[in-house]
């Protein structure tokens, strides 16, 4: 999505400049519940989409579609979740210590139906790819070219990890849609 842009060309570039206040304030709240689903955790997915739109910031002018600001985001969204989640890993690895348990509103258990809270568990247990794929196909409803796009892997990649994940959260279920 980024390439280098020669410096005659960046001045044509920046007329259609992106407006990036109007993609924060529509996709904002996308952005979070889709780091939400991927670390679990909301001030670390908001830290994650503002470090996504700061990103986008600095690399504007080398964006060459402002069309795919979008597309940009959600990659960058998707990386920055791997890389909290590899940190969190590392952290838990070499302390031995558990992060303690974030707690959840009062009115959490009234909003979320048992099935709801089954559900989240099993995609959470799924493996990082699996889940990864599935949260972008299901919950941001991306094709499978997207969603390729969006982790940097092959559409037959995409297809692989959907039916295995979607297999185990059958299994985990027990077979309720």
């Amino acid at each position: 999505m980024l390439a280098p842009v020669k410096p005659d060309e960046r001045e044509r570039l920046r007329a259609q400049a992106i407006d990036i206040h109007a993609l924060y304030t529509a996709h904002w709240h996308y952005l979070v519940r889709l780091a939400v689903l991927l670390v679990d955790d909301i001030a670390s997915a908001e830290d994650v989409v503002q470090d996504a739109f700061v990103a986008l910031h600095r690399r504007s002018a080398d964006l060459r579609d402002p069309d795919a600001a979008l597309g940009y985001l959600r990659t960058s969204v998707v990386n920055q979740a791997r890389s909290v989640l590899r940190r969190r890993h590392t952290v838990r690895k070499h302390l031995k210590v558990a992060e303690p348990e974030a707690t959840a509103p009062a009115d959490h258990d009234v909003l979320l139906r048992d099935e709801h809270r089954a559900a989240l568990r099993a995609v959470n247990s799924l493996p990082r790819h699996q889940r990864e794929v599935l949260v972008l196909r299901y919950w941001s409803g991306l094709s499978e070219r997207e969603i390729a796009e969006a982790l940097g892997i092959t559409a037959g990649s995409v297809k692989s990890a959907a039916s295995r994940g979607l297999a185990a959260l059958h299994k985990v279920l027990g077979g309720e849609s």
